[in-house]
This record gives structure tokens, sequence and C-alpha cells, in this order.
């Protein structure tokens, strides 16, 4: 990573609002403020008495590791963060900082009650990990200047600031650096409800004509996650405009998403692949990971983050110590007549041999 990655250039960009990588059209869904946020009340509620101490005290809020599938909200709630910190908002990935020395450059830039979000934080270099430990909880960094015999290191106070990380894989934070963070939430999947409100703010921002029904229809879809609720509004949109007067009903819904191949209960096309490889080709199971995934022609971490959760989630795959098993109810999905030892919405068993 260039180590200006939280230059001026990008707090120019941050302080319009808008994310790298983002555009307006996708920022202009972001929610600014915690009212604005749509689900997790348990999180919103912690963040606030957070923050609002923070904000009493004249002080930097605590560090804060967010948690949970991708496209839940872990990055608004950290832009959301900053805006009521009333901080500048700089932002890095884990997989970004490769060096202790592109750490170093983005944390001797902050300035005095900024806000850093970490992406994937989970992904950060064990050496630069290290060098991030007394940044968070002493506010100083170790820099070595020099080399061989003659190098020594020397420690730099920093502005007390705070961190906010972000990851889909908690299991693989280490213990040293999840201990140093003052507050940690996990995001849960929404539910129809708040996606259903999801959608209707969304539509109102894009201006789509929208009815309860076609509401209804991409929150059932929407695999209870924002984002994917909000990438199906802006598709059903789409054919509502070529294929319609542009106005989303239920039909138009169900009809665009048939086209785009999200299901009823919001699979789509690789989600099928997998059950219908686990159902036929190996009889429901089990099966391992990696044969299952290249029964398919994807990767196995593919498999295993983007596809099983959900499946899972829907009670349509358990995992097991034998491998990946289809449950009844991922027979009916798929309307094939479920074998004798498969008893009703519930996965066949199997011991530890």
């Amino acid at each position: 990573m260039a180590p200006d990655a939280a230059g001026s250039d990008e707090a120019d960009v941050l302080a319009a609002g808008v994310l790298p990588g983002e555009d307006r059209f996708d920022a202009s869904l972001r929610p600014q403020t915690l009212a604005d946020f749509v689900g997790q009340p348990r999180v919103r509620r912690q963040l606030e008495l957070i923050l609002q101490g923070a904000i009493q005290r004249g002080q930097s809020a605590d560090h804060v590791l967010l948690s949970g599938p991708p496209g839940l909200g872990k990055t608004t709630l950290a832009a959301i963060v900053a805006h009521v910190l009333g901080s500048a908002f700089r932002v890095t990935s884990g997989p970004a900082v490769e060096r202790p020395g592109d750490l170093a450059a983005i944390l001797t830039n902050l300035e005095p009650g900024d806000v850093l979000f970490v992406d994937e934080i989970h992904r950060l270099p064990r050496t630069v990990e290290e060098v991030l430990y007394p940044a968070l909880e002493d506010f100083q960094i170790d820099i070595v200047v020099g080399k061989g015999p003659g190098a020594r290191s020397i420690r730099l106070d920093l502005p007390r600031f705070t961190l906010v990380g972000a990851t889909t894989r908690t299991g693989l934070i280490t213990s040293p650096l999840r201990d140093r963070f003052g507050f940690a939430a996990h995001l849960d999947y929404y539910d129809e409800h708040d996606l259903g409100a999801i959608v209707r703010r969304s539509s109102r921002l894009l201006d789509i004509p929208v009815d309860e029904d076609g509401v209804k229809e991409v929150a059932r879809r929407s695999r209870g996650t924002p984002r994917i609720a909000n990438r199906l509004l802006r598709r059903v949109r789409d054919y509502a405009e070529v294929e319609g007067d542009g106005t989303v009903d239920g039909d138009v819904a169900k009809a665009a998403l048939e086209v785009f191949d999200v299901d009823q209960r919001g699979l789509d096309r690789l989600d099928r692949r997998v059950l219908e490889a686990l159902v036929h080709k190996f009889a429901g199971g089990p099966v391992g990971l990696a044969t299952l995934a290249t029964s398919v022609g994807e990767e196995g971490d593919t498999v295993e983050d983007a596809v099983e959760p959900f499946l899972i989630q829907e009670g349509l795959l358990q995992r097991t110590p034998r491998g990946r098993v289809a449950t009844a109810a991922a027979y009916a999905h798929l309307g094939v007549t479920a074998p004798p030892g498969v008893a009703a919405g519930s996965p066949r068993l199997f011991d530890d041999a």
C-alpha cells in the first residue's frame, strides 16, 4: 500500500461521503446516522451509548470490531461512527497493508479524533498486526531506524484515534488483536420486515415507483442482506423500465428476478448448482467441501464463504463431521423426493466416524 494511503486525496473523497471504489450512486443509499440505519437494533443501541459517552467526555471513542457476513452494513456503521463523532473517516483494508511501514504511514498521518476503518482486518499480515498493538493500546508506534547492528527502535506518540475493524471471519482474528477492541459486535442477517424498510427507503432515494407487493418480493429474495436487496431492486428497476412502464409491482418483481436467476427463496444459480450436485451427484451426502466445490467448478473458499452460510440458514444444508449433507427441505426445494432416512424438515445425522 502506498504510504500516503490515508492522505489528503482520500480524505477529500471521504469527506464527501463516498468510499474508495464506490460511486455516488451507491453511496447515496448509505444512511448517515444511526437513526436512519435499519435493523440491528441491539448493535445500534450499543453503539449509540458508546458514541454519546465519548462525545460527552470529549474523548475519542473506544476501538470497535464489527463482524458478520458480507453486505450487512459493517462499512456503513463505520462511516456512521465517524459522522456521529464529527471526525474524518480514513479507510484501508487488511490485504492492502502489506508492510509495517505502510501501517506506520497511515497512523502517523491521522489527526486527533480521526476514525480509521480497516476492512477485512483478519487479513492483516502478522508483522503488521504486531505494530498495531501498541498503537491501539497506548497510542504509540515503534519504528526501526537504520539496518544491521546500528539499527535502533524509536517510539512515536500518535494522536488518539478510533479504529473500526470489520471482518467476515472472526475466528481468524488473533486473541491479542481481538482483546484490544473496547467493543465487539456481530451483525446478524436481516428479517423480511427490515429488508422491506430498506427497499422502501432505497426506492425513494432512487425514485423507483414500487408498490407493497414489489417491496415484499424483493425483500423475500434478498438472502437477509441489505446489499443484495439494493442490488436486486436496481435489477428489477431495469426490467420494469425496459419491459413495462417503470412501475415495480409484485408480478414485475417476480418476472424480473426469474430473468436474473433468483428463485423464490433467494437462491441464485450457484446456490442451486451446489444443492443439485449434492442431491443428484452425491445422493444427498455426506460429501467433502473440496469435492463438492470441484463438482460445480468453484473454489472451496467460494462455496464455504458465499454459498453455505445462506443454505445453512435456510435449513437446506448441514455441515457434519463427515461432510456436507442435504436436508429434506433441500429435496423439497428442488422438487425431488427425499430418500428414506431424511426426516421432514431435518437433515440426516452422522457420527464422527
